[in-house]
This record gives structure tokens, sequence and C-alpha cells, in this order.
């Protein structure tokens, strides 16, 4: 881990949608390791956020834009002149993308298109990875998790244009980047959670949400089966793969990034964990909403090809995942140094981590 981390030290790293959730996250990792980080997203949408509680600001270049003005961010990536580029920014909410599919397609998809054209006309870049879902696949609601070989064609405005994302970067990667040297990793990953994320429409953030309010935790739909895991192991993954695929181009493709199967858990035993790790005898009832847009019933990932190409594997299991989550929230509650509060998680979650970069 300290090798992986040693590694971006000094480097000139690129982040799109660095104010959201992951992005923030991802820049912390990135800003305590050393590295030039020059981030680029529209202001945080929700109050509070986490990237101004992560103390990330005056720490790195942080660029207010959209990843639709094109003429903008060629600007701003011309004058940083990136290394290593993440790929983060995007409309991520499936009921928001239901509401707007034009806005939604014009983030996953011209937004993707625009950054891989400042790669492509970039002569700095060693290494992309372009963060999309574990939605992009055409679900058929296997009980058996998704492989990279599968056909995409997500269901919903969502996850449909985050599919059209993957295909957009895998006809860059063979009309230019693979002439160009320049490989790009596709990563999808499971549903994240972990403090800092207070997002609409999302189980524990309407969880937190609801015991913070003294009101009822209500759940749309107990029963879904998701792939749930803690915000640092897709980072960790992708931390990973686009240093392995600077040092090796044939590292390049697609993966996925999900727990195990055990911890591919409902919706109602994540809640079931959430009310155990908060204590205060709180409880959720299920709450059966009438002519609600569609979402998949199950849905898990196999994490196979990047355990065997480089190594990865999850380390949290789920129940770790939800208390490091309550531990993070009460540390806020409780005013405490929000950034300090995440590096310690860093640091926790880098003292099970096996691979070494």
């Amino acid at each position: 881990m300290k090798e992986l981390l040693s590694f971006y030290s000094g480097k000139r790293v690129f982040v799109t949608g660095h104010t959201g959730f992951k992005g923030a996250w991802l820049c912390r990792i990135l800003v305590d390791a050393g590295a030039e980080v020059t981030g680029y997203a529209l202001l945080p949408n929700t109050e509070p956020n986490l990237y101004h509680l992560s103390d990330l600001e005056g720490s790195m270049n942080s660029i207010i834009g959209d990843v639709r003005d094109f003429s903008h961010l060629q600007r701003v990536f011309q004058q940083t002149r990136p290394e290593i580029v993440f790929h983060l920014a995007a409309q991520p909410i499936v009921r928001a993308g239901y509401q707007d599919p034009v806005g939604t397609y014009g983030t996953n998809v011209m937004g993707t298109v625009h950054i891989l054209e400042c790669v492509r006309q970039s002569d700095t870049v060693r290494s992309m990875v372009n963060v999309t879902t574990d939605k992009v696949y055409q679900n058929k609601e296997w009980v058996w998790g998704y492989r990279e070989s599968d056909r995409l064609d997500g269901f919903d405005p969502y996850s449909n244009s985050k599919s059209c994302s993957e295909l957009v970067s895998g006809c860059y990667v063979r009309s230019f980047f693979a002439d160009a040297h320049i490989p790009l990793c596709t990563m999808r990953a499971g549903n994240v959670i972990g403090g800092g994320d207070f997002a609409p429409d999302r189980i524990l953030p309407d969880c937190i949400r609801s015991v913070i309010s003294g009101e009822k935790i209500f759940l749309r739909n107990p029963f879904s089966v998701r792939p749930y895991q803690h915000v640092l192991e897709p980072l960790m993954a992708y931390l990973l793969v686009a240093k392995r695929q600077m040092e090796d181009a044939h590292i390049a493709g697609s993966y996925n990034i999900g727990p195990d199967v055990c911890d591919c858990i409902t919706t109602g035993a994540l809640a079931d964990l959430f009310c155990e790790a908060w204590g205060e005898n709180v409880s959720w009832t299920h709450n059966c909403e009438r002519n609600a847009p569609h979402e998949a019933n199950c849905l898990r990932l196999d994490h196979m090809k990047i355990r065997e190409a480089i190594g990865w594997s999850p380390r949290w299991h789920v129940d770790t995942a939800v208390e490091k989550t309550v531990a993070w929230v009460k540390a806020w509650l409780q005013g405490e140094n929000i950034a300090a509060v995440m590096r310690e998680q860093i640091k926790s979650y880098a003292e099970v981590v096996e691979y070494v970069g």
C-alpha cells in the first residue's frame, strides 16, 4: 500500500468530479500522497458536502466547470498538462436520470467524449481511468455476478448513459489511444457507501437523514440485492490500475470492482446493519411506493478478472463498511476534524491491504 501511494508523489493528476462524494475521498488520498491534483467539477450540489468538510480547498487546484463545456475543459486541461486522469464526473442517481434524461446523457456521454478528446490531444497523459458503474450491464436478474464480457445495455437513462460511456471509451481506445500508447481502463464499481455521502435517493444517506431528524426510516424496496462496498474499495482499485497500466499497457481494459458474494445483500439487510451500528433502538419499515420507476431487483458483480490480472480483492466486508460509515457520521455530528477522520479510515484500510501495487 505504501508503494502504491508513494507512486503518486509529484505526479500531475486530473480528477473530474472532485467535489462529489467519491471524488473528494479520492482527492484526499492523492493530496496526502503528495500528488499535484487538479479537480474539475461543478460546485457541490448538497449542503453539507464532503469536499468542503475534507479540507481540500487550498491544497489542490480546484476548477469549477462543467464537463459539457468542452472549450473550458480543454483550456484547463492544456494548462495543467496532467499525467494521470481519473474521470468521475457524472449525474450518478438512477431516479434523477428519469427526471432529466437529457441532462443525464449530456453529462455522462458527452462529458466522457470531451475528457477523452482532451486526452487524445494531450502529449502528457500516460494513464486514464474512466469510472462507470455496475449498472452498465443488461440486467437479466441473474443470481450470479455479471462479468466484463456480458452485454452492456443499462435499462434506465442513468445506467444506459454509463453503458454509452463504456462504448465511447472503447471506440477511443481502438481509434486513437492504442496507436498513441495511452492506456485506458473503464472501472465498474458496485454500490459504494461511506462517510460524507449526502446525496438524495441513496439508502444509507436516507437512513442517516432520518435518524438525525428523529424520523422513521422508510425503505422503498427492502428486498433488492446490491453489491455494497465501502468507498475506499473502488478508489484503491482505481489508483492501483492507473499505476499498473502506466507501467504495463497490457493491464488496460474493463474491470468490475465489487464485493465478495457474501456482501451482496438486500437493502433491508443493509438497513439492519445500519440500525445495529447506530444503536439508540432505531429501526426501519417498508414503504411500498406505487408507480415507482424501474430499478433492478438483483445485481451482483464478478471481480475475478481484476483479482487475476493485478491481485486486487475486497478487504472490508459490508458490516465493517457500515460501521466505518456510522463512525464517520457520528464524528461529524460531534464536530471532529473530518480530514483527520478520513485519514484515519484510509490508514485503517491500508493496514488490511495485501497488494503492494
